[in-house]
């Protein structure tokens, strides 16, 4: 895609409904550290648009990056950060349950994990919940130049078995550095099928 725009639109908090939009949205998940900030940048054709920081866990909000006024790429808060108290992480936790399960333009959801290392619990779960949105997650092996290309198949094989991916599920290597796997991602948000399976109620949930 030809990037010609890209705003930050919206900024959702906990306290905060889940918008309703008029574009489609797909939405980045992962753990503070993973970066998701420098992925979206990339996606952007932006330096800094996507705001990063060195104090992992420090975004605490859904933000709606608008892209072309065509659709709108949604970061939702890192999750996994043991320095914050746990009420903060089961906010975030609220937070992007509630996105999953309320979201009526949320076409795919692409979660990052990091290539140099196996999924962690928080990675598993989700995953798992991911998919228990209707969704089928499509896995981003971040920081794929840390790695030789002859460990990056290892790397992926981990990742793949430890997050129970079946074998036709996406699993894209990525680098924010090299633009390695950002074609791929954007050939998968311009695909038309939705990532989200038919008979799942898009308001199903309590959270």
């Amino acid at each position: 895609m030809i990037i010609k725009s890209a705003s930050l639109d919206l900024v959702c908090g906990y306290t905060s409904k889940v918008p309703v939009t008029q574009l489609p949205e797909y939405a980045f998940s992962g753990k503070s550290n993973v970066g998701k900030s420098s992925l979206i940048n990339s996606l952007m054709n932006r330096k800094s648009l996507a705001r990063t920081s060195q104090q992992p866990g420090k975004t605490q909000t859904i933000n709606y990056y608008n892209i072309n006024n065509e659709l709108f790429l949604v970061d939702l808060p890192g999750y996994g950060y043991a320095k914050v108290s746990e009420q903060e992480r089961r906010k975030w936790g609220v937070m992007i349950e509630r996105y999953l399960t309320r979201s009526r333009q949320l076409k795919k959801v692409f979660l990052l994990v990091d290539i140099r290392h196996a999924p962690g619990a928080n990675d598993k779960q989700m995953f798992k919940w991911v998919v228990e949105s209707g969704y089928e997650p499509i896995v981003i092996a971040t920081k794929a130049d840390k790695l030789k290309k002859s460990e990056i198949a290892v790397s992926l094989k981990v990742i793949r078995e430890t997050l129970g991916m079946n074998i036709d599920e996406p699993l894209i290597p990525f680098s924010a550095k090299t633009k390695q796997g950002r074609d791929e991602i954007w050939e998968l948000m311009e695909d038309k099928k939705e990532g989200k399976e038919d008979g799942i109620d898009q308001d199903k949930g309590s959270v």
